[in-house]
């Protein structure tokens, strides 16, 4: 036979655990994928540093010190160049474009990385500035035509000088 306490105490718990289980179900569906949602584009997209877009962009400051000089750069945030290009959805990020990337490519084949997820004004929200002109003069032929800065970072390694192009791609 069975002890009555013994039940009284079990039934409770069985109770708690299938709560816990129908409500575990329901916070999950908003996790779920959508089906419906489009694909993200695929492949490599090529960002144009064509003059005209750029300039329609609204201008903005950004101020850092890379390699002991302190610097105050003219130019547009890498996010509104992104998304005036195509390259970044303007509603936020989800999906596969959080595992796309922007690789910023230096005439002297140096290269940087960010996150589209990083950039995003509704995620990472980090600064970054694509510029032409820096300490209120255009750059030289040494730093330009543009250069790239990142002015929240710790350090100014993602900050890229003869920037001569930025992709979007696939994160592998």
């Amino acid at each position: 036979m069975t002890d009555p306490h013994i039940l009284r105490r079990f039934v409770p718990i069985a109770a708690f655990a299938a709560a816990f289980a129908a409500a575990n179900a329901s916070a999950a569906d908003p996790h779920r994928h959508n089906a419906e949602m489009p694909p993200a584009p695929t492949g490599p997209i090529e960002v144009a540093l064509d003059e005209a877009t750029i300039a329609r962009l609204p201008q903005i400051v950004a101020a850092g010190e890379a390699h002991g000089r302190k610097l105050s750069c003219e130019g547009v945030a890498l996010h509104e160049l992104l998304r005036a290009s195509g390259a970044m959805p303007s509603a936020p990020l989800r999906g596969a474009d959080l595992a796309r990337l922007v690789v910023v490519r230096a005439r002297d084949g140096y290269r940087a990385a960010f996150s589209l997820a990083e950039l995003d004004p509704s995620l990472g929200n980090r600064q970054v500035v694509l510029s032409r002109r820096c300490d209120g003069t255009a750059l030289s032929a040494a730093d330009g035509p543009w250069r790239l800065i990142a002015p929240g970072e710790s350090r100014p390694a993602r900050w890229v000088r003869q920037v001569e192009s930025i992709r979007v791609v696939d994160a592998p």
